[in-house]
């Protein structure tokens, strides 16, 4: 007799209601990862900046964000492995660190965690450029890739106490792009390939590729 696989279907949940539920894991003395998971200009880091906002309001430093992007590789790593022009692909972090990074934050002991810190203007990654104290009870890590059901990514299942995908049309995800990228100064053939020969691809991946989350937020609700 064959058995049918059965998938989870995300609870559909608005950004004010979101922050309750986060808040609730918290018990005072549990160190939770919240994972928020979306497509290359889903809006994940403003998202998470907004949660941490919400969450530090009753007491502040509570909550905390952890970005994959600082996981980067260096620029110099990713010319030596000829994927340069493809930054921001899955290859192109290191996943292990990231992963590791998780593993420290969720021992919760009393010393800070450091972490990296993405540089954007700059384009690179600046190690221990962060610490994490131990206060800090809410991780809200933010990135595209933590839900990929695809090695090295898929060692990250389990490590997250709740997740959470952003769903936006790719419409709306080109428009986005397009504006971030001029505002870097790039010019229309760069910025082409960036659209339709990183960005979009990538986040086609991420939706097709990754675990079903526990929650979803829409465009347009809430």
């Amino acid at each position: 007799m064959t058995s049918l696989k059965t998938f989870q279907v995300p609870e559909r949940i608005s950004q004010t209601a979101l922050v309750g539920r986060i808040a609730a894991l918290d018990d005072g003395v549990t160190r939770r990862v919240v994972a928020i998971v979306g497509a290359p200009g889903s809006g994940k880091s403003t998202l998470a900046e907004g949660l941490e906002q919400a969450l530090n309001a009753s007491e502040p430093g509570r909550a905390t964000v952890l970005p994959m992007d600082g996981f980067h590789y260096d620029d110099a790593v990713l010319r030596q492995m000829n994927r340069l022009p493809w930054k921001g692909a899955p290859d192109t972090f290191d996943v292990g660190g990231f992963r590791s990074a998780l593993m420290r934050l969720r021992a919760a002991d009393e010393n800070p965690v450091a972490v990296p810190v993405f540089d954007r203007a700059l384009e690179i990654s600046r190690g221990s450029a962060r610490l994490i104290p131990p206060e800090a009870r809410l991780i809200l890590a933010e990135g595209n890739y933590l839900l990929l059901d695809e090695a090295p990514w898929s060692q990250l299942a389990g490590m997250f106490d709740l997740t959470v995908m952003i769903d936006v049309p790719e419409d709306e995800l080109r428009r986005r792009l397009t504006q971030r990228w001029v505002h870097f100064g790039l010019d229309d053939a760069a910025i082409a390939h960036k659209l339709d020969g990183n960005d979009l691809p990538n986040g086609r991946r991420m939706r097709d590729h990754s675990r079903p989350a526990d929650l979803t937020i829409v465009q347009g609700e809430g």
